[in-house]
């Protein structure tokens, strides 16, 4: 039986995470930014300027290109830096899009950090 630590150990072994002042380089890019969060905290803080919005609940239909929720985005190949609240959701959504076989998954961390580092953001 697995623990959520358990689970995120695995998560965080999977998905490297990177500093947002890294991240924010990385903004104005082909790269995919997504927060996991769901609606109402993003609502609350606003996220970061033209993310995607995808709820961590979500993440395994929006991935998938077999289903009707599925964002074109969202590409085997593509850059993939997702962002949360604190961490947590991010880490444990990268690991569900590595095991569907996204290359290039980055956890960014929470938002917070990224807008205490002066990242972009819109409401």
């Amino acid at each position: 039986m697995k623990s959520s630590a358990d689970f995120m150990n695995e998560a965080n072994a999977a998905v490297p995470r990177i500093p947002a002042a890294e991240a924010i380089a990385k903004h104005n890019t082909d790269a995919v930014f997504v927060d996991v969060r769901d609606s109402g905290a993003i609502a609350q803080t606003g996220t970061i300027a033209g993310a995607h919005r995808i709820a961590r609940g979500m993440i395994e239909f929006v991935a998938d290109a077999e289903t009707q929720f599925h964002n074109a985005a969202l590409q085997k190949d593509a850059d993939i830096y997702l962002v949360c609240g604190a961490g947590g959701q991010a880490a444990l959504a990268g690991k569900t899009l590595k095991d569907m076989g996204y290359q290039n998954v980055t956890n960014i961390g929470g938002f917070g950090d990224w807008k205490e580092a002066g990242g972009p953001t819109e409401e």
